[in-house]
């Protein structure tokens, strides 16, 4: 472990040059300004020598960088390199040792939890960041990294830098796909016209989010035949993506599911730890993913679907590990006042 620096030696101004102050330097400028001019931990400049005498300082306390030591701000710019995958970047300089890490779009956000881990674990190196599968917009913050000293032992930085560069980064942004949409909606009450849609105008707001066209919206009643019949209509109007909303629950006049594996869409997962959303489906034929959406979709601004749908968009393929994984963070608290995605759903 690495020597904290607790004892500062006292030079003149001249001999400061090239170290690193051990103290913040305040400036008073009354009615104007009151606050540090130089802080603690910053390297002093030639050109810093006329201000720092306009402050009254002809010696100052600072601290010596030995070799195999490393200035904070240094290592910051070090492990943002080492923690920055593809989509994500970082600019300088750092702030007080600290460094943010910044999406250089909008997308899907990948953290490598456990090269995470791995890292905090090292004494000395602390790395905050946003969770797993966020939505995030492009320059949001998506991490921030810091050496904890002022000055680090370059033997502990490099093994930060180690854990970070095996996982080639820790932290990217996967980019949206745009697929052309597809909707289906069964149900007779909705089919016979008894009463009004409520699904459309949902999942098409849900996915003008992501700037996905819905290329089509049909209708079915609660008829095997049919619903096989208008998934394949979808498709052949070219929908990449397809929604069938209503007629997932286990009832026996609820055949939705059924006909989704009797359109060929196979590698299908029914069933979530996810409320709401526990009867949300997932299959693909061909690459083509297709969902079956349950009706707590018409009543919840937050279900599985809008966990789940980011990640399809980000090209994922969902597996039954990825549904297991949900259930930690996978109950909604039915707020009064819903503030998704700013709550703990889905984390």
């Amino acid at each position: 472990m690495s020597k904290y620096k607790s004892s500062a030696t006292i030079i003149s101004l001249e001999e400061a040059v090239g170290k690193v102050l051990a103290h913040d330097i305040t400036e008073i400028r009354p009615g104007q300004f009151k606050g540090a001019a130089f802080k603690k931990g910053y390297v002093v400049q030639e050109q810093d020598l006329p201000h720092l005498r306009r402050l009254g300082k002809e010696h100052l306390f600072v601290l010596h960088i030995e070799p195999g030591e490393v200035h904070e701000d240094d290592a910051a710019l070090k492990l943002a390199e080492a923690l920055s995958g593809t989509g994500v970047t970082y600019k300088g300089p750092p702030s007080e040792g600290k460094i943010a890490l910044r999406a250089e779009y909008r997308g899907l956000l990948k953290v490598n939890v456990e090269a995470l881990y791995d890292l905090c674990l090292i004494p000395e190196i602390s790395c905050a960041s946003r969770h797993n599968n966020d939505l995030v917009e492009k320059e949001d913050i998506v991490a921030a990294a810091r050496a904890i000293p002022l000055i680090i032992e370059e033997a502990i930085l490099n093994q930060a830098l180690d854990v970070a560069r095996r996982a080639k980064g820790i932290f990217s942004v996967k980019k949206f796909s745009k697929p052309p949409a597809g909707i289906l909606i069964t149900g007779n009450e909705v089919f016979h016209g008894l009463i009004d849609d409520k699904f459309a105008p949902i999942l098409n707001n849900k996915l003008k989010a992501f700037d996905c066209e819905v290329r089509k919206i049909l209708f079915a009643p609660d008829e095997k035949r049919k619903i096989v019949n208008g998934i394949r209509e979808l498709l052949d109007a070219g929908s990449k993506l397809v929604m069938v909303a209503g007629g997932m629950s286990v009832d026996p006049d609820d055949v939705s599911r059924v006909a989704i594996a009797e359109a060929g869409v196979q590698d299908i997962l029914y069933g979530t730890p996810v409320l709401p959303g526990a009867m949300f489906l997932y299959g693909r034929i061909g690459s083509i993913p297709v969902l079956g959406l349950p009706a707590c979709v018409l009543f919840y601004k937050a279900t599985a679907l809008d966990l789940f749908l980011p990640r399809i968009l980000a090209g994922e393929v969902i597996t039954r590990e990825d549904l297991a994984a949900m259930a930690h963070g996978g109950l909604c608290l039915g707020c009064a006042e819903c503030r998704y995605p700013v709550c703990p759903f889905g984390k």
